[in-house]
């Protein structure tokens, strides 16, 4: 079966850090398209940002650049999602998503749930301030 495990998540305090680890089960992220997001408590599901695994190329979110920085290791088939100097406001609960179709950007981080071909469980974010 083919899932998507989402690690790392936590209580960290305000300026702080946190690793966000997605890791490819059943399958591997060769061909994949992988991206990022966030679901805080009442508000909409946002995009943070997506990597195409075959060749690294990445794009972010205008209200992302600067503190998230998205990689990924071919090795162990797992994109990471590293968050500096974190705000309360980053508080959320964080998904990493998968697909096929070559169109990481706008396109990604905006698409519908059901419109990309697998998502996380998502792991949990808290920010204190």
């Amino acid at each position: 079966e083919m899932q998507l495990v989402e690690s790392g998540g936590g209580l960290v305090q305000a300026g702080g850090s946190l690793r966000l680890s997605c890791a490819a089960s059943g399958f591997t992220f060769n061909d994949y398209e992988i991206g990022w997001f966030r679901q805080a408590p009442g508000k909409e599901r946002e995009g943070v940002a997506c990597i195409k695994y075959s060749n690294g190329y990445t794009y972010y979110a205008d209200s992302m650049k600067g503190r998230f920085t998205i990689s990924s290791d071919n090795a162990e088939s797992t994109v990471y999602l590293q968050m500096n100097s974190l705000k309360p406001e980053d508080t959320a609960v964080y998904y990493c998503s998968a697909d096929l179709l070559p169109h990481c950007g706008s396109s990604f981080l905006g698409a519908a749930s059901s419109y990309l071909d697998l998502w996380g469980q998502g792991t949990l974010v808290t920010v204190s301030s």
